[in-house]
């Protein structure tokens, strides 16, 4: 347990139009500050704890403020100095404007750490002198990494040269501007880039559920022969015409490199619909890539995923929808006969059941008069239906993120299953990928296949 001791919203420091030894010497009265003051006048200064680097480069104020408010939730659970860059419009004269808060941390069994955010607008282009801004600002002997929001200038010998004191880059491919050309780029990164350098995608973290459910299919023993037969691959994604196939690509690609499948040709097709062939021994798998609307979900987003194919005789098909339309129940024109739940928890089923219960014992009792009253026919020559609890509409608004996993095999009956997805952390994506301190070989190896299939089409 810990308790917030001092709010980040009042900068601790701010200055215009000034050097990076000025921005240093204030973060380092900050720090001994601090420690002083943590430590009392009768103890030495305790260490100061630092488990990483985190350096957020924002093309815009709505990014700056989503760097600030992501970093701030990460360093002050995991010590860490935050730096955030944000590029401004030149103006002459003026190259530098500089802001260090400090969020404080007090642990119940151990020593307090404040969590640095040191926020820099550059007046110019941030990526020409990156390297230059944040290597001073370094903290020794912990992983630094480079949080670009936007589209990095990729193939630009300004950016090789910042990635040169980074352990990892971590991007965005949804947010790309020219997504099929920043996304090549990106991959090209796996061969210029120096082998400690760790690159990631918040748009993998985001495809976790999906391939989670995926794999889950082929887990148990007898299912395993399905993975060599899989004859046809369809994924849905959100947009309109080509829109942005990254996601899917991605997902592709994952699939095809773990199975080791060898992409033949690719044909794009009006509207954005896309056709792959791939070779995978001595069969052909189909993919095929289709854009659909979906008003609640984001441009490039997956929005359904099919396999399908056989294997010594048994068919299979696999079908993972991303909150698929439900079947509105139509009231019947009666006296109060259904009840909706009105929540996915026990509790609210079992109110439901409740009032139920006592809305039977109320129809039992004045079961006559009620349905005269209710429909002005002659009390006995009809009877109202039962009340009964309404279970199969118990989503509330609040969780509507949820995937549905259809499984056929065979002749069997379909299988039918519910989960429900997160809701979309910024911060939990984040950390998800500098767990693996970006370097993660199988988002790698699907990167690369992912690249090769884009440049089919």
């Amino acid at each position: 347990m810990s308790a917030t001791v001092q709010g980040e919203s009042i900068p601790l420091w701010h200055a215009e139009n000034v050097t990076l030894s000025d921005v240093l010497a204030a973060l380092s009265e900050i720090r001994y500050k601090f420690a002083r003051d943590e430590t009392g006048d009768d103890e030495h200064l305790h260490p100061r704890t630092c488990v990483m680097t985190l350096i957020s480069v924002s093309p815009s104020e709505p990014d700056e403020e989503l760097a600030r408010r992501t970093t701030l939730s990460i360093g002050t659970e995991h010590p860490a100095q935050a730096i955030v860059i944000r590029e401004k419009a030149p103006i002459r004269g003026r190259h530098l404007d500089a802001w260090i808060t400090s969020e404080v941390r007090e642990p119940e069994v151990a020593c307090g750490w404040q969590c640095e955010i040191i926020t820099l607008h550059v007046h110019g282009h941030a990526a020409e002198h990156l390297a230059e801004l944040v290597d001073p600002l370094l903290a020794s002997g912990v992983p630094t990494y480079l949080w670009w929001l936007g589209t990095p200038p990729f193939g630009k010998k300004e950016l090789l040269d910042a990635l040169r004191v980074c352990d990892g880059l971590v991007v965005d491919s949804a947010r790309f501007e020219e997504p099929y050309t920043s996304f090549r780029r990106m991959a090209g990164l796996l061969k210029v880039a120096h082998h400690r350098l760790g690159l990631a995608d918040v748009q993998w973290a985001r495809l976790r559920p999906w391939r989670e459910t995926i794999a889950q299919f082929f887990t148990p023993m007898d299912r395993r022969g399905f993975l060599n037969g899989i004859a046809e691959v369809g994924v849905d994604y959100v947009g309109e015409g080509r829109g942005n196939r990254i996601a899917a690509a991605l997902l592709t690609g994952w699939v095809g490199a773990a199975l080791g499948w060898k992409i033949k040709r690719a044909a794009a097709g009006t509207g954005g619909v896309v056709v792959a062939h791939y070779e995978a021994g001595n069969r052909s798998v189909e993919v095929d890539f289709r854009p659909v609307i979906r008003e609640h979900l984001a441009p490039g987003e997956i929005s359904a995923v099919r396999i399908g194919g056989s294997s010594q005789g048994t068919t299979f098909r696999l079908s993972v929808q991303h909150d698929p339309a439900r079947m509105r129940p139509v009231p019947e024109p009666a006296y109060r006969t259904l009840h909706a739940t009105g929540g996915e928890d026990d509790a609210g089923l079992e109110l439901a059941e409740r009032r139920a219960e006592w809305h039977r014992d109320v129809l039992h009792e004045n079961l006559d008069s009620l349905h005269h009253t209710a429909t002005g026919d002659p009390p006995g020559e009809s009877r109202p239906k039962r009340p009964r609890v309404f279970s199969t509409e118990r989503r509330r608004p609040d969780s509507a993120r949820v995937l549905l996993t259809m499984i056929e095999i065979g002749d069997g009956e379909p299988l039918r299953h519910v989960q429900q997805m997160d809701a979309e952390d910024e911060a939990a994506l984040l950390l998800d990928l500098l767990s693996t301190g970006t370097h993660d070989e199988v988002y790698n190896r699907s990167l690369a296949a992912a690249s090769e299939l884009v440049e089919k089409f």
